[in-house]
């Protein structure tokens, strides 16, 4: 063997040493798991999403990672990585033969293994997966198109051959945050509800919500006897004693001209004929409310625009009566007067004064308690007190009450479905003898599916499922799964309609408290901020925002104020929306409007941008169609038998189809 040759072979020897000395495992439960987003608890570390071993089919794993459907964890390999191994299924502990998972690993936005469905009990399926060349990788669980639950999913043995740089766990891709919403111009254009309920004899106000260049006066021809309007302000006040409907035609004219709108009052017994428009303290303030944040959130809501798109309730929330033992004095104190009527605290030193100042501005004023003894801050409820706290909040003069159930579990343990109604069903009756109207939001997240009685206990609106914000971290994944999953599951919008509207929560965007003492902007990114708009729309559920109404950035205020927008969310025919098409991560949802047209939602929830095509088979129309982009405001053009777009991950294009004539 000449000396060349030896060389060679030493050379490629020691090669394989040094390859052999660099490589190294890297397990998958050792990166930062709080990166992963994920559709119900928290990611788990060498054990599964119920904290108890990890298992398939009979297998145990002293290594991997327990999540939850929809699941997904971005990876950044910067090259490094040789190989990515794991075994997957379904968890043993999923409990229920309803489980269905599907697992996909993405590099660089091309599949490279996907499972097909798996189930509860199958054998773990090997993951072998060639990385070298990879930069970015995307660990997926689906599932399978049936919904979530019970989908515990196991990335078992789950571990990087590493020759390079490790990999690390990181944040999907950075979108920007595109402002699509024209801004009005400068002549007239009159916005929001376009029918109002109000019962015989009850204060009437309603302010006429209008873009343009101020100065602007308003009027109306066709205004029933008993009310007024101020041309200055656009406010109606007054009160009707006439049970019937009145069209009205409302204007607004400044120096570019005179918009008009037709405008329907139905005095009657029914209200909340649209669904409500405002903002709550909540998500933002939670236990810090005061006197003072509401005036302020009052006056933002006039300064910023909002009240010329609609918007009128201003909403406390949890926090303003008396706390029973707080040491703090400013929330201690006697949580009842002589007549046993709520007592607020000094953070509230003057409840009428504070909804004067905000009716004096033409909004409306919302107040929180629950039936328990507490609410779920600990401050005093209604219970055994009803008829004097629903006096009360008249003689105060609210417009809004949320009721919230908290403590009440405490009263009612175990119950079923007429225990479940009667605090609803007894302030109900209350609010239906007041000579005051208060729209009543039921607050109980779903419990025996509330859609179906909501209405006959006097609810004007009821929340669906938990809190969208419980979490901050987790408020992406509950918008999908409590938005869109129980939406469709149950097929609320055969629930829903006027005076009775279907609450998914609030709307989640600009800042809000991250429950830490401090306030962050959303984690939802820009375009699941546009399909958390357009989804509580299309479904005809209650605007109200909850994040600082008093710091709004250009791009919040966009999703806010965006007339088309938010003219499908108050369509007078009050026909909320359901999905009508669904294949694999793209949805189509469809709303029908009382003028003819459709408003339709082209969602992609996958993790990757998507083509996603309305079909007229499934919208129900046929023939030639106009179709007008909502965000920004533009015809489309005309299309024939469907329209398809490329969606962005996680997000929306929002149109309207008219027939072509």
């Amino acid at each position: 063997m000449n000396l060349g040759m030896k060389t060679t072979i030493l050379a490629s020897l020691l090669g394989l040493v040094v390859a052999g000395a660099s490589a190294d495992t890297v397990w998958l439960s050792s990166l930062d798991l709080a990166k992963m987003r994920q559709g119900w608890g928290s990611p788990q570390k060498d054990r599964s999403i119920r904290e108890q071993p990890l298992a398939i089919g009979g297998r145990r794993f002293d290594h991997g990672v327990g999540t939850h459907a929809t699941s997904s964890l971005w990876v950044d390999l910067a090259g490094g990585s040789a190989r990515f191994l794991a075994a997957v299924g379904v968890d043993d502990a999923a409990g229920d033969a309803r489980a269905s998972i599907t697992f996909k690993v993405v590099g660089d936005g091309r599949t490279l293994w996907e499972s097909g469905v798996m189930r509860l009990g199958q054998p773990a399926k090997t993951v072998d997966v060639d990385l070298r060349g990879v930069r970015t990788l995307l660990l997926l669980v689906g599932d399978a198109g049936d919904g979530t639950g019970w989908d515990h999913a196991d990335w078992a043995d789950a571990r990087f051959e590493v020759a390079g740089t490790a990999p690390r766990a990181t944040n999907p891709p950075r979108e920007p945050a595109v402002v699509l919403t024209p801004r009005p111009g400068p002549a007239p254009r009159i916005n929001g509800a376009m029918i109002f309920g109000v019962r015989p004899g009850s204060p009437f106000l309603f302010s006429i919500a209008a873009t343009g260049e101020r100065p602007m006066k308003f009027s109306a021809v066709g205004l029933p006897r008993g009310l007024k309007l101020d041309p200055a302000t656009g406010q109606i006040t007054g009160a009707l004693r006439e049970r019937g409907t009145y069209a009205v035609t409302l204007k607004a004219t400044n120096r570019h001209g005179t918009a008009r709108r037709k405008f329907r009052i139905v005095c009657g017994d029914t209200l909340a004929l649209t669904p409500h428009l405002g903002w709550n303290s909540w998500y933002v303030w939670e236990n810090h409310v005061t006197d003072s944040i509401m005036r302020a959130a009052a006056d933002a809501m006039v300064s910023t625009g909002m009240k010329d798109h609609g918007y009128q309730y201003v909403n406390i929330d949890d926090c303003w009566a008396v706390k029973p033992g707080s040491p703090d004095a400013m929330l201690g104190g006697e949580p009842r007067d002589a007549q046993g009527r709520v007592n607020a605290n000094r953070r509230f030193p003057d409840m009428k004064a504070l909804t004067d100042y905000i009716h004096a501005k033409g909004l409306k004023a919302g107040i929180y308690t629950s039936p328990g003894p507490l609410t779920c801050g600990g401050h005093v409820g209604t219970y055994q007190h009803e008829a004097a706290d629903v006096r009360r909040f008249v003689e105060w003069g609210f417009d809004f009450l949320k009721y919230d159930w908290c403590s009440y579990g405490d009263i009612a343990k175990n119950p079923d479905r007429a225990a479940l109604q009667k605090p609803y069903r007894l302030v109900g009756d209350l609010l239906k003898q007041q000579p005051r109207d208060l729209v009543l939001n039921l607050c109980q997240y779903g419990m025996g599916n509330v859609w179906e009685w909501g209405a006959s206990v006097g609810g004007h609106s009821w929340r669906t499922a938990g809190d969208l914000g419980g979490s901050f971290e987790g408020i992406p994944a509950a918008l999908f799964r409590d938005g869109f999953d129980v939406y469709a599951a149950n097929q609320l919008h055969r629930f829903g309609g006027p005076g009775h509207w279907n609450d998914p929560d609030y709307l989640l965007l600009g800042y809000l408290s991250n429950w830490q003492g401090s306030t962050a902007p959303t984690p939802l990114t820009p375009n699941e901020q546009y399909s958390h708009v357009s989804l509580w729309c299309l479904v005809a559920a209650p605007l109200i925002f909850s994040g600082d109404i008093t710091r709004l950035d250009e791009f919040t205020l966009s999703l806010l104020t965006n007339d088309e927008v938010i003219d499908v969310d108050q369509d007078p025919l009050g026909r909320p929306g359901r999905r009508v098409a669904k294949s694999g991560d793209t949805e189509v949802w469809l709303r029908e409007l009382e003028d003819g047209s459709r408003a339709v939602g082209l969602f992609n929830r996958g993790e990757m941008e998507a083509r996603v095509t309305a079909r007229w088979t499934d919208l129900g129309v046929k023939g030639p169609q106009l179709v007008r982009d909502l965000w920004r405001q533009q015809d489309l053009g005309k299309f024939a038998g469907e329209y398809a777009a490329s969606v962005p991950r996680h997000g929306v294009v929002f149109v309207r189809l008219r027939p072509a004539r």
